[in-house]
């Protein structure tokens, strides 16, 4: 049950922060020898549906919006959510399997950060309602490079709305917006396959888990939106930094 509740939080905090939900999922389990039920199929597609919870429940009035007085960005949003979708579909089996690497995942780390902290020169004024469609695409073809962990949909989307002049909040709801169908698209890819599955899966452990990364997600959206209203990105820059130099020493230490 701790290990549910530890991994949901941390799905819930690095899922917006831009620090890779991924790599720390990949990671955690890989540095204790967590195995069960907080490995499988079910709790995977759990943490996401929890984090997708914590979007519907942050950015309702945006959502509603959309449907209705702004439907530009809804547009918008279908548009930046193309190439990660078909990345997804097509790479879906070499990125759940190759580059789940400890050293991608460092690698990864290490350069989307040098990425994050290059994009904070280039940020400008821009809001939500000034983008347009090759600011969207822009931002969209580099969210599919996410799919590799350790590089954080987040993180590249928000470096790459600061890189066509968007101001540091507003690239970080428009990522939130850009994350929706993306989550839920991962959510229903995975989720395919738990008919497949065999076994009892203990639903405790899935529903605390779902718990801990839908409540964790609320309170992350909102303090990183208001983080960047007056700071950079250079905090998490440094964090990825550091926890690649922690998985080569603990590479290192193992050989």
């Amino acid at each position: 049950m701790l290990e549910s509740i530890i991994l949901g939080i941390i799905q819930g905090i690095a899922e917006f922060f831009p620090i890779s939900s991924t790599a720390h999922l990949v990671l955690l389990p890989w540095f204790f020898g967590w195995e069960g039920d907080v490995s499988t199929l079910t709790f995977d597609v759990a943490l996401h549906a929890g984090t997708l919870m914590s979007l519907f429940i942050c950015f309702w009035k945006d959502i509603k919006d959309m449907f209705g007085k702004n439907f530009k960005l809804l547009l918008l949003i279908a548009v930046g959510t193309v190439p990660a979708g078909l990345a997804g579909l097509y790479l879906e089996d070499y990125v759940a399997g190759p580059l789940r690497g400890p050293q991608i995942i460092a690698a990864a780390l290490v350069v989307v950060g040098g990425v994050m902290y290059a994009s904070e020169g280039l940020r400008g004024k821009k809001t939500l309602g000034g983008l347009g469609l090759l600011d969207v695409l822009f931002i969209g073809a580099l969210q599919a490079v996410a799919l590799v962990p350790g590089v954080s949909r987040s993180g590249i989307t928000i470096s790459a709305g600061l890189a066509r002049g968007v101001r540091r909040d507003h690239a970080a709801r428009f990522s939130f917006l850009l994350s929706i169908p993306v989550i839920a698209g991962a959510a229903v890819l995975e989720g395919r396959h738990l008919f497949d599955s065999t076994g009892d899966t203990d639903m405790a452990l899935v529903g605390a888990g779902f718990a801990a990364a839908f409540v964790t997600g609320v309170v992350a959206i909102k303090l990183l939106i208001h983080y960047l209203k007056r700071f950079t990105l250079k905090a998490f820059v440094y964090y990825r930094f550091v926890l690649a130099g922690v998985i080569m020493g603990w590479l290192w230490l193992a050989n």
